[in-house]
């Protein structure tokens, strides 16, 4: 694609966005649904209770719409933009039932732990038999081991990377624009790699959540008029996920992700050492909360999150490109 034709689908997606997007805050607003706060979290996040949420069912719809029309613009519309709109939609699906059970309830409780995990492995499942059905390879190579072709390895890593980096990004969804500044610069980077690959394909998709990113990202920023809720995060983490899958460069995200892992890695820790040691490593977690207990601002550690994506991401193409 030439540059001029990329700038299409990134700003079809970020129009639909911004032009769907205070109309859903209204909404919204209207009908006084809005996040409920969890308790143990930082006090000073209070004021933000009532804030609209579900603002990913937006940005997904937007994503949806402008990959489909410009796949086929473009003569791409092929099994992997429908796998990785699949991937979206259904974390996205799992994700609404799961924000709209906490507005019903009026708590910061939604599904259950075990409901959202079946949810997302069946969605895992459904991809590994799409990507199979449309006869791409299943071999994975694992770094100081070598290239793995077994269906059962796939299968089972794909299950891990969909489930892990879905929930991955669902934890980074704690401040306002975090998760959408980190996933602009993910997908960023991913254009790149599938621009260089020749993927036309994943390109576009990578292209449209950009544009829909920097939409939502105008009404993100902190003071937040709207959060994206699980069916933003998990829809974004899944999709992620599928990407780095569908270029066979599954190990690039532990680097291109790298904020996302370590917001992950901060929760398993302190759960760890607390309950075998009965201390905390972290003031609180995820991570972006302990530098929150430090004095940070929302938009220092926002920034400083974003600076580490992007070195993180350049550092990949560096090498790896």
């Amino acid at each position: 694609m030439q540059l001029a034709q990329m700038l299409i689908p990134m700003v079809a997606a970020f129009a639909i966005t911004v032009i769907v997007l205070p109309l859903f805050i209204g909404y919204m607003r209207f009908k006084k649904e809005g996040q409920m706060i969890r308790e143990e979290g930082p006090k000073w996040h209070a004021k933000k209770s009532g804030t609209p949420t579900m603002g990913g069912v937006v940005f997904i719809i937007a994503i949806i719409i402008a990959a489909i029309g410009s796949a086929a613009w473009q003569h791409t519309l092929d099994m992997s933009v429908y796998v990785a709109l699949f991937i979206l939609l259904l974390y996205g699906i799992l994700g609404f039932i799961d924000d709209f059970v906490k507005l019903f309830r009026h708590q910061n409780e939604g599904l259950k732990a075990w409901q959202k995990m079946l949810g997302q492995i069946i969605g895992a499942i459904v991809l590994v038999v799409a990507y199979l059905h449309d006869g791409f390879a299943h071999a994975i190579s694992v770094p100081f081991i070598g290239q793995i072709n077994a269906l059962w390895f796939f299968v089972i890593f794909a299950i891990v990377w969909l489930v892990g980096f879905s929930n991955a990004v669902n934890l980074s969804d704690g401040l306002d624009g975090l998760v959408a500044g980190l996933s602009t610069i993910a997908f960023g980077t991913y254009a790149i790699i599938a621009a260089h690959d020749g993927r036309v394909d994943v390109l576009i998709i990578c292209l449209v959540t950009i544009g829909a990113m920097i939409g939502f990202l105008l009404f993100n920023h902190k003071p937040a008029q709207i959060f994206m809720g699980d069916v933003g995060s998990l829809a974004l983490g899944g999709m992620l996920a599928t990407v780095s899958i569908l270029l066979d460069r599954e190990w690039s995200l532990l680097l291109i992700g790298l904020v996302f892992v370590c917001e992950t890695a901060s929760v398993m820790i302190q759960v760890a050492v607390f309950k075998t040691t009965g201390h905390r490593v972290f003031k609180m977690s995820p991570i972006h909360h302990h530098f929150e207990m430090l004095g940070w601002s929302e938009w220092r550690v926002d920034i400083t999150f974003w600076l580490v994506g992007i070195i993180a991401s350049a550092i990949y193409l560096l090498i790896f490109l």
